[in-house]
């Protein structure tokens, strides 16, 4: 995955742009929907699974590209190159790891140190109100500033994810936080 990520840097350093995340991304939709919405920023969908990434749309965007990568990596890579992270997305990282696997979520994850140094725009989503209760309290202890949990209707859904959950009608969560540079 390094080769990887230092192609995708040397191109991100010709193109000079700021860099969205879109960690977990799954199949690519919200990647897809974010890199057009944001077209003078490169979105970066990041997944670990070589088939989710295979179904992921590869045309329709330019400044779109994906790694298949585990997020801890790209994270402290990131980190250790300082990348211009403008915004970072985790989109209903639930519901893996289960109750049991508390060290496997993010905010209880040793790469939160790596997730929160990145800086930008993080915003999570979830329809699990717990999951985005303890996220949001991490954040306040590592960043010392106040982060709370909204509820979150959006007007189009951004995953296949998100369009399940309103469809099913889970109530849905989301925190958000201009993390300093």
């Amino acid at each position: 995955a390094v080769d990887h990520l230092v192609a995708l840097e040397r191109e991100l350093d010709e193109l000079g742009c700021e860099i969205i995340l879109d960690s977990g991304c799954g199949t690519g939709e919200s990647s897809l929907r974010f890199a057009r919405a944001c077209p003078g920023t490169m979105v970066v969908g990041i997944d670990k699974s070589t088939t989710r990434l295979a179904r992921a749309p590869h045309t329709g965007a330019p400044n779109l590209r994906y790694v298949r990568a585990d997020l801890a990596d790209v994270w402290h890579f990131a980190r250790l190159r300082r990348w211009r992270i403008s915004g970072h997305f985790l989109l209903y990282p639930n519901p893996w790891p289960k109750q049991r696997h508390l060290l496997r979520r993010w905010h209880a994850h040793p790469a939160l140190g790596d997730l929160i140094a990145l800086g930008g725009r993080l915003e999570l989503r979830t329809n699990w109100a717990v999951y985005a209760e303890e996220f949001a309290a991490a954040l306040a202890l590592w960043c010392a500033l106040d982060v709370s949990v909204e509820a979150w209707r959006p007007d189009a859904p951004a995953s296949a994810f998100e369009r399940k959950y309103l469809a099913s009608g889970h109530a849905l969560y989301r925190v958000v936080i201009d993390l300093p540079s």
